[in-house]
């Protein structure tokens, strides 16, 4: 079933709402805002986002690609949006100390991930060159 963007917008709309009246008053909570309306947002792109990983998985079988490969990718690509997303409240929230760390950790997962890839397509390599 397709999301609306209409949804979207109407729950960052209420969350804007929400984030400057609770500014007045306690301000303190206001970090927790995004985090919500990220988790609503994000739960009601999950049919959408099930279809696209059943297109790639669908597209890559078509190609032959290797499953795990692809996999792998899906996994990578889910890190670095939710890292992203952690290091934009983080800055939001004026922590840019936090976001930082949190950008290495997302990174450094992301190239031990990728390692089956790379030492494949050295292998391919080394394969092809004589």
């Amino acid at each position: 079933m397709e999301t609306s963007i209409i949804k979207i917008i109407i729950v960052g709309l209420v969350s804007l709402i929400i984030a400057i009246i609770l500014k007045q008053y306690k301000s303190e909570f206001n970090v927790f805002i995004p985090i919500i309306s990220g988790v609503i947002i994000i739960l009601l792109l999950q049919n959408n986002i099930k279809e696209i990983i059943e297109l790639i998985y669908e597209f890559s079988g078509k190609a032959s690609i290797n499953a795990s490969f692809v996999k792998i990718l899906i996994k990578i690509t889910g890190i670095a949006i939710l890292t992203e997303y952690a290091v934009s409240i983080c800055k939001d929230s004026g922590e840019n100390a936090i976001a930082s760390k949190i950008d290495f950790g997302g990174k450094i997962i992301i190239m031990t991930l990728s390692i089956p890839i790379i030492s494949s397509l050295i292998e391919t390599l080394i394969e092809i060159l004589p």
